[in-house]
């Protein structure tokens, strides 16, 4: 009788993968330490044998070198070995005056900054270009997930974000999804969470991933208090973040607003040229559980306009929130210059502080 059981796949599994993939790291790591060994010996001998032509200060370009190529466990032997060879080069020199042993001591110095350097790496388990290498790719997964999908004909979607001080991480993120077919809804969130620059970005990381995980997968009433729930359950000690939440149907211009201890969005209208500031009710995200949120409902014809942005735009130390909203509604309509395109980038640029992360989302009907 036949068996019934599925057959064997012979393709090779995730597992496989990744211990091929450990592999082929460990030994290009081992070819890197290789190289190195082999650099500093050939700098250590022309110094024994050249020692008026050759500084024995060249073995820190060996050390500086695999502080960039090798990780946290290859690179403490490689020092070690590094300043063996040192202490080689030392004993050659004649005489041994002081300043040869300032020199050395500035080596050795160097040598321990570099292995500390190494332990912190050590927590992460990566280190040199391939911890940067990461580092890169997690800023590229921030700024994908706030990358806007297309819009139809007829409409403009721009958003723009400034970092405090210019880093790559930030605070504000956001997040979009747009759903195919007839009845097309747009949802936009724009979040601010506690911190600012690099402090608040890895908190900015994890909450963009299960941020837009959560937007694709839950109605638009529902996502709001999922998303609170998420947050109080990392019980962070600052784990608390504002958000407003757009949903906008393509096709009729109907949208739903809804705000978590946010900026309130602004709509103006084509018809008498004014901005109405959309005020909603709802609590910061992380604090109150069981947290409900106020919908306010709204409808975007032809030349009308939705900005959504984050605190970082209006505030001032020295002015008052509405104010900070009137002059960002005035610069909105300054800088409009007949068509809505481009103002999302214009307006970061033009409003807030240096100082604090800033983001905005502008949604027009043409």
């Amino acid at each position: 009788m036949p068996s019934l059981s599925p057959p064997r796949s012979s393709a090779p599994g995730p597992g496989s993968a990744w211990r091929r993939l450990r592999r082929r790291t460990a030994a290009v790591e081992v070819r890197f330490a290789l190289a190195m060994c082999l650099f500093s010996i050939t700098i250590t001998v022309l110094v024994v044998l050249f020692p008026d032509h050759t500084p024995f200060s060249s073995l820190m370009v060996p050390v500086v070198l695999a502080s960039i190529l090798l990780g946290p466990r290859t690179l403490p032997w490689f020092v070690g070995f590094d300043l063996l060879l040192l202490a080689v080069c030392v004993a050659n020199q004649e005489p041994i005056t002081g300043r040869i042993l300032g020199a050395a001591a500035v080596q050795v110095s160097v040598a321990g900054i570099v292995l500390l350097a190494s332990i912190r790496r050590g927590r992460l388990g990566v280190g040199g270009l391939r911890g940067e290498t990461m580092f890169v790719d997690l800023r590229d997964r921030i700024l994908d997930q706030g990358r806007l999908p297309d819009a139809p004909a007829g409409w403009i979607v721009e958003s723009a974000l400034q970092s405090a001080g210019g880093t790559a991480f930030s605070g504000d993120f956001v997040v979009a999804t747009r759903s195919e077919g007839p009845g097309s809804l747009l949802q936009l969130v724009v979040v601010d969470v506690s911190g600012k620059g690099e402090d608040a970005g890895t908190r900015a990381l994890l909450l963009s991933g299960a941020f837009g995980g959560l937007l694709g997968a839950l109605s638009p009433e529902e996502f709001l208090p999922a998303a609170n729930a998420y947050l109080l359950r990392q019980e962070w000690e600052e784990g608390f973040a504002t958000a407003i939440h757009l949903c906008l149907d393509l096709d009729t211009g109907v949208f739903e607003v809804r705000t978590a201890g946010h900026p309130p969005a602004a709509h103006r209208h084509s018809g008498t040229g004014r901005w109405e500031v959309l005020r909603t009710d709802g609590p910061v995200l992380g604090l109150v559980d069981g947290a409900e949120f106020e919908v306010r409902h709204g409808r975007l014809d032809v030349g009308d306009a939705v900005l959504l942005y984050t605190d970082g735009i209006i505030e001032d130390p020295h002015r008052d929130i509405d104010l900070g909203i009137d002059r960002m509604l005035g610069e909105a309509e300054s800088l409009r210059r007949g068509s809505f395109a481009g103002a999302a980038l214009r307006l970061t640029t033009a409003l807030g502080s240096r100082e604090d992360d800033r983001a905005m989302v502008v949604v027009c009907r043409t």
